[in-house]
């Protein structure tokens, strides 16, 4: 009876159409987690992101779980996970993703999975980092650590929404450091991020790793946007 009150008061709904959710259903209903825009570029060597970041950094693997759709339940998902407290999100999307990732060979050698790291400022006016979160979902299912300690965002920045190609890295190009060199030294490191646009925050961070010796990084996201 209090969980009919609750429901009363508080109803589940989806987020990606608002309808209610049955007792069975999480976050989604059926026909929009059945309609998600999978990308699916786990499965391919040579896929959008790896030919992103081609000449930039040498990658191992890429991959992303969704396209971004604007006004889509894709983009209604990250904006309740970014800016509505839906903790528990972060972590079924990572958690789901990562049953797919940790049956392909490709992801086999990851050492640990480190999340793009907030600056505590904004970490302590959100209350948490989204992509962190992703990050202990891929962990569950993927069985490898998350590092939360070996590299920091030393810089708070502005929101990289509004900003072209060349601003979003200038904005970034020297706001991260690394703190434990020794426990990342000979690590595949599994970067991971909420959305990659130009890649531009992923790529700083991921450069910064790489000076670290025998370091190799992939990518993976919960959506990727075409540009």
């Amino acid at each position: 009876m209090l969980k009919d009150l609750y429901q009363t008061v508080f109803p589940r709904v989806c987020y990606g159409c608002t309808t209610d959710l049955a007792k069975t259903e999480n976050w989604l209903c059926s026909y929009c987690r059945n309609n998600l825009p999978l990308t699916h570029f786990h499965r391919y060597e040579q896929n959008p992101i790896t030919q992103l970041f081609t000449g930039r950094i040498p990658l191992v693997h890429a991959a992303s779980f969704c396209y971004f759709v604007k006004e889509s339940a894709v983009q209604h998902l990250l904006h309740a996970l970014k800016y509505g407290n839906a903790t528990k999100l972060g972590t079924s999307i990572g958690e789901w993703y990562g049953t797919s990732l940790r049956n392909d060979h490709a992801f086999e050698n990851i050492d640990l999975i480190i999340p793009i790291p907030l600056h505590l400022s904004k970490l302590q006016q959100r209350g948490y980092n989204q992509s962190a979160l992703f990050a202990h979902g891929l962990s569950n299912t993927f069985e490898r650590p998350v590092d939360l300690q070996s590299v920091i965002r030393n810089t708070a920045t502005s929101t990289q929404t509004k900003k072209n190609r060349m601003e979003r890295w200038e904005n970034v190009a020297d706001v991260f450091s690394i703190t434990a060199a020794d426990a990342l030294k000979d690590k595949h490191v599994l970067l991971v991020d909420d959305v990659i646009t130009t890649g531009a925050t992923l790529e700083a961070c991921a450069n910064k790793i790489l000076q670290v010796a025998g370091t190799s990084i992939s990518i993976a996201t919960i959506a990727f946007a075409k540009l």
